[in-house]
């Protein structure tokens, strides 16, 4: 029988945020491979291993802190890639838009790129599939469209990988399926809510509808910086679900997600909605359009989620000084970015003045909470191990103890370059 471990291979101060490798001593797959970001927004790349010993990538889902440097290995050779359908579409367009906005900064080009999606090969949920000696099935992870746990069967133990996990029925995605970790052994799981909760989601798209609508019904403009992967399809699904009858524009690489999006019903929660956003919305194209987008009474959401770049921040100077308009935030809010800035002072930079504008951030994360984290290792009957990878060290410190307390399960905190013996 082979002598497993798990390797710890990401990048940055998150540990294993970036890549899992499941390593048997002569062969190996890794799950994931993506890239984060220093404060300079330098990438910081996961480590590697022997060429020779990879077998193949299979990925959970197409943000790029998951895919972002899977061409580093297609540099030396053609290694097979596997994920889902909608997950593969959307990669190509997010790595794309990677070398495009850092390609200076990277050590692969666009021929990389291009065979990373040749050979990217497109896999079912819920249909076995082998990579050399390893047999994987993937499981809806309840996170993006297409997002998934990735199940790794061995003779000696089933392992399962959670990628980022929600619990959270949303008009995207339908809750993780938690039913598919019933056999699991060991599991690596995300931990990057480990101390608190979310709200009711619910609740929150209320509070969200009715603060919008407050601000459009005195005469406003509403500014949603979202993410263009995800977070906006979510945002503008939840206002056609509402039937809002202000004028709502969308801007960015929102249309071209939304479209494969469009394309790839099976993947999507609530369907009806999407494509009601889709059909009735605006797209802004051009500069003459976005100046009259953000002089009238209606919705914009626009790209970039933190207010680092894109068309939001074109938006953001239009609207910020009037009290009658609303800087809506929708997503998590990094270190060192002019969201995080605005939520601590007020100010998006230390030179501007006091941001006028309604301004709120309501939670609609796409990823699972404290208790939820919790009911996700409830649901593997069999398990022996967890190990915990995408959260910083208080987030995934805390969830530890408290499922060593309360649990009385074996818990793991990874480590980048730590290897563990399975």
């Amino acid at each position: 029988m082979s002598n497993y471990t798990i390797k710890i291979l990401g990048g940055g101060k998150e540990v294993g945020r970036a890549a899992i490798e499941i390593d048997r001593g002569d062969s190996a797959i890794v799950l994931d491979y993506g890239v984060n970001f220093d404060p300079n927004d330098n990438p910081n790349l996961p480590l590697q291993d022997t060429p020779s010993k990879i077998k193949g990538f299979i990925v959970s889902h197409s943000h790029l802190d998951h895919v972002g440097a899977l061409p580093l290995y297609q540099i030396s050779g053609n290694y097979p890639v596997y994920g889902t359908r909608i997950t593969r579409l959307i990669t190509e367009i997010m790595l794309k838009d990677f070398l495009k906005l850092s390609g200076a900064k990277l050590p692969f080009e666009w021929v990389e790129v291009k065979r990373t999606m040749d050979n990217f090969r497109s896999v079912d949920y819920y249909k076995e599939f082998e990579v050399d000696s390893f047999k994987v099935e993937l499981g809806n992870a309840g996170h993006i469209p297409g997002s998934a746990i990735i199940k790794v069967k061995t003779e000696k133990q089933t392992i399962a990988y959670t990628g980022d996990i929600n619990l959270t029925n949303t008009h995207l995605v339908s809750p993780a399926d938690l039913e598919f970790l019933k056999d699991v052994n060991v599991l690596v799981m995300e931990s990057t809510y480990g101390r608190f909760n979310h709200p009711d989601r619910k609740v929150v798209e209320e509070e969200f509808y009715e603060a919008t609508k407050e601000v459009l019904e005195e005469g406003g403009t509403v500014l949603v910086p979202a993410f263009s992967l995800s977070r906006s399809q979510e945002i503008l699904s939840v206002l056609a679900d509402r039937k809002i009858e202000y004028p709502v524009f969308y801007d960015g690489m929102v249309k071209e997600i939304t479209e494969l999006m469009i394309q790839n019903p099976e993947f999507i929660n609530n369907y009806p909605a999407l494509k009601r956003a889709y059909d009735n919305f605006k797209y802004v194209e051009g500069w003459g359009s976005r100046n009259k987008a953000s002089r009238g009474e209606g919705v914009i959401v626009s790209s970039a989620g933190m207010l680092k770049g894109g068309p939001a921040v074109y938006y953001f100077k239009k609207v910020a000084d009037n009290p009658k308009n609303g800087v809506f935030l929708v997503s998590y809010q990094a270190e060192n970015t002019p969201g995080r800035r605005l939520l601590e002072t007020g100010k998006f930079d230390e030179y501007s003045p006091m941001l006028k504008a309604r301004f709120q951030l309501f939670d609609f994360s796409s990823h699972a909470g404290k208790d939820q984290l919790k009911q996700i290792i409830k649901a593997a009957s069999s398990l022996e191990k967890v190990v915990l990878v995408h959260g910083d060290p208080s987030s995934s410190s805390r969830l530890a103890e408290e499922v060593k307390r309360e649990l009385g399960i074996y818990v793991e905190i990874a480590e980048n370059g730590k290897e563990i013996k399975l």
